[in-house]
């Protein structure tokens, strides 16, 4: 069917005007010259042959063919509008912004991010790292993994992955150097974080060895750093159980005691509380719950 359409540009400055009730502020928003705006609404009522505004010295105002012409062209260039975003963003891929702790990050959900992709296509994920507490975040993000829980307003917290800490070393290490008790670990080199100053002690003390003495200790920087450590057999590191479940069940870590376990604080995600409906926020969270259950 063939479309008898007026000139575009004549309708676009028809429809700022209206809205504005004036030319210089649709010339602004236009922007184009106060004449432009003038002659493009000459040249439709020309077109329609019928007046669409009245000229005042300093205003104009709609005739009612104006105004019953401007609220069938406003919402139909609305329609073009909101029919234009949304090709636009389906041929995009939706970013998602997610923060999450470093160790977690390198140890659980990188291995497993695949999942979420294959399911998720048309999200794309922007994942950075960062140990500050949330209240210290200052970067935008969708979805922020942390320790919980925690209250930030104007945030929705919900956990999905509990944890524990217990030791952890090599298969290898073991080999050369049984450790059968904890009593033992005064023949072996303990991996120390320096962001967890008190694990080892909190450890020994309820295992009941609260004074033993390692044959060494080493202190690195960040907790995932004494986890390579301890895979490449330098010692015995404090391992978050689920976060090396995956080395133990592949046999490159191994627990030489069944307990004790220090409790730890669980995994939470934090979403701005605005953008709780968002879908491709609903998505990761609730492939992230998915993904942690045993």
């Amino acid at each position: 069917m063939h479309r008898r359409l007026p000139p575009l540009n004549a309708v676009k400055a028809f429809e700022a005007a209206a809205r504005h009730a004036s030319f210089t502020r649709a010339a602004d928003e236009l922007h184009v010259t106060h004449g432009a705006v003038s002659r493009q609404v000459q040249m439709l009522e020309a077109w329609l042959g019928a007046p669409l505004f009245e000229r005042h010295n300093r205003r104009v105002v709609l005739t009612e063919a104006g105004t019953a012409y401007a609220a069938e062209i406003g919402a139909a260039l609305d329609r073009i509008a909101l029919a234009t975003a949304r090709q636009v963003e389906r041929g995009r891929p939706r970013l998602l912004h997610i923060n999450a702790l470093a160790t977690f990050t390198l140890r659980w959900l990188i291995p497993r991010l695949s999942g979420f992709q294959r399911a998720n296509p048309a999200i794309e994920v922007r994942l950075t790292t960062s140990n500050v507490p949330l209240a210290q975040l200052t970067e935008p993000f969708d979805v922020a993994i942390r320790g919980g829980p925690d209250t930030r307003p104007g945030h929705v917290a919900e956990p999905f992955l509990s944890e524990r800490r217990i030791p952890v070393c090599s298969p290898a290490l073991l080999r050369r150097l049984p450790l059968e008790t904890p009593a033992q670990l005064r023949q072996h080199t303990l991996l120390h974080a320096a962001t967890l100053p008190r694990v080892w002690p909190d450890w020994l003390r309820e295992a009941g060895v609260p004074d033993l003495t390692p044959q060494a200790s080493v202190t690195l920087e960040h907790f995932y750093l004494t986890l390579q450590a301890a895979l490449d057999g330098l010692g015995v590191a404090m391992g978050p159980e689920r976060l090396i479940a995956d080395d133990v069940a592949a046999g490159r870590l191994t627990l030489p005691f069944a307990g004790p376990a220090l409790p730890a604080r669980s995994y939470y995600t934090y979403v701005p509380a605005a953008r709780t409906e968002d879908p491709a926020i609903h998505a990761f969270c609730g492939w992230l719950a998915a993904a942690a259950r045993p």
